[in-house]
């Protein structure tokens, strides 16, 4: 599975934006999708998941209730709509699969994130 991930950039607090994954690959459908992020000087971190099917999701804590993730198995694709974005949401965001909290087998390249004050 190949991942290239898009739609990053800069907005104000407050304001939302749309990450997209697109897969290459047949078997994009078996696995569980998702992202994780990295701030500057900081570890990577889990940010949500969704299963192979759909009808899962799992959110870190600190983006709950404002970031959705969502997948389109038939486009081979995966987005991460995120809404109400504060500073300590910038960061480089990565899309993933075969996630688990921990790490992902298969990851793409960062689209930067970067949310002003």
């Amino acid at each position: 599975v190949q991942l290239r991930a898009s739609g990053g950039g800069l907005v104000q607090a407050g304001g939302s934006l749309r990450l997209s994954c697109a897969a290459s690959g047949r078997a994009f459908s078996r696995y569980n999708m998702g992202w994780f992020r990295q701030a500057p000087g900081k570890e990577r971190e889990f940010v949500a998941s969704i299963t192979w099917s759909g009808g899962i999701t799992d959110y870190a804590d600190s983006v709950e209730g404002r970031f959705t993730i969502s997948r389109d198995n038939a486009k081979n694709t995966v987005v991460l709509q995120m809404n109400s974005l504060k500073p300590e949401d910038t960061a480089l965001y990565y899309c993933a699969a075969g996630i688990n909290r921990k790490s992902a087998y298969y990851w793409g390249q960062g689209t930067l994130v970067t949310v002003s004050s």
